[in-house]
């Protein structure tokens, strides 16, 4: 299929993440990767087995090299339904954009991988009875693998998606990953984690005719915030070349049933942003001894419900990276970094599966998915195809 034409399908074959049901645009993957000769598997975990996985591969022998791309998409949130110009699964091509959900998250670096798997797949060659049968042996055109894998499960976390192909032996050790993510086509080499926690404070609730008779647990609660808020502004003397700095943020506060009483209860949500060499065990500490710092007395304050993505970060000192760089450079005519990634991805569930190095890389912006009207930007996504061709037919076909 031609690229646009391959993107519009994907996108038609809606997969949004909940409820993660990914078995029908796996299939049409899967389909599509047969058609070119590779070989196929659709592995599911037991404990959410529609959330199916492709992973397809060509060739055989070193180097080994994965495109990876996930297939769940968001779902379309109840204050964007109304608000998109076109269907968000109509695919709808308006001013050299691709409109629709999971266009450029992460569809659109998925057509431009599964279109370089159809590039490095030899034409099958005539039947030598002269019939006109075609002989449907296809591979590299020297040696070396190409795997793509298509994951589910990204959107919400990876778990039981990339992490589970990882853990479980579905992936091969692999000698450079490309991992199909919105970076305007520059390379990126690392990206933030991510670490949640929960604050709670706890009072006593009396009528608030009289409130110096409780404990006022919102009250407790508001040095906390002050506190995260400090601690938040400290952050900001650690810095990573290319991710920035880490972050502390307080997203959501819940508190109270009524003004006309002492809260007995509040709770905040925190996200705490990572940087590559940051300890999330250290990190734990520190934000336990910023809430046990805090005098609220009477009150009650504790913080836990820890809950860690971790970060990724690569160096491309190797021949395939500094090849890829190349192809990078060369086709855009510009810096191809490396950059920072400030999203997660799926990058880090790969580190257990690469000898080598692994960047994230693809078309448009982060800014604009998971948003009403995301869109790809067709010539861009055009580049992300020539690049992807033009690396894999230096190391893998011309050599």
């Amino acid at each position: 299929m031609e690229l646009i034409d391959l993107l519009q399908a994907l996108v038609r074959i809606p997969s949004p993440n909940p409820p993660g049901d990914t078995r029908a645009i796996a299939d049409f993957i899967a389909e599509q990767m047969r058609a070119l000769g590779c070989t196929v598997t659709m592995p599911a975990p037991e404990a959410k087995p529609e959330a199916v996985n492709v992973v397809a591969t060509l060739g055989q022998g070193d180097p080994v090299i994965m495109l990876h791309a996930h297939i769940d998409t968001v779902p379309i949130a109840a204050d964007e339904a109304g608000r998109w110009r076109f269907d968000p699964y109509g695919a709808v091509i308006d001013e050299g954009r691709v409109y629709g959900k999971g266009s450029v998250d992460d569809k659109a670096p998925l057509a431009a991988m599964m279109l370089a798997m159809q590039h490095a797949a030899l034409t099958p060659t005539p039947s030598p009875t002269g019939r006109g049968e075609q002989n449907q042996q296809f591979q590299l055109a020297r040696s070396g693998t190409l795997v793509l894998v298509a994951a589910a499960e990204e959107e919400v976390g990876g778990r039981l998606g990339t992490r589970w192909l990882a853990d479980n032996g579905h992936l091969p050790l692999c000698d450079f990953i490309i991992v199909g993510e919105q970076t305007h086509n520059r390379v990126a080499t690392a990206h933030k984690g991510v670490m949640r926690a929960t604050v709670r404070t706890t009072g006593r609730s009396v009528h608030a005719t009289n409130p110096d008779r409780g404990v006022n647990a919102i009250t407790a609660m508001a040095r906390a915030v002050l506190a995260l808020e400090q601690y938040h502004r400290d952050l900001a003397g650690r810095v990573h070349p290319i991710v920035g700095v880490p972050t502390c943020n307080v997203g959501v506060i819940q508190g109270g049933s009524t003004a006309n009483a002492v809260p007995d209860r509040c709770a905040v949500y925190l996200d705490r942003r990572m940087i590559p060499g940051e300890d999330p065990a250290a990190v734990q500490r520190e934000m336990t001894d910023v809430i046990a710092a805090l005098d609220v007395a009477p009150a009650q304050i504790e913080i836990g419900d820890f809950l860690v993505s971790n970060w990724f970060s690569s160096t491309i000192e190797s021949p395939l990276a500094q090849a890829f760089m190349a192809a990078t450079g060369a086709i855009l005519k510009a810096d191809p970094g490396p950059i920072g990634y400030l999203p997660g991805s799926d990058a880090k569930h790969l580190t257990g599966v690469t000898r080598g190095e692994m960047v994230i890389f693809g078309p448009g912006s982060y800014e604009v998915a998971h948003a009403f009207d995301e869109y790809v930007d067709i010539e861009e996504l055009r580049t992300t195809s020539r690049i992807l061709d033009h690396f894999i037919d230096h190391v893998l076909l011309n050599g």
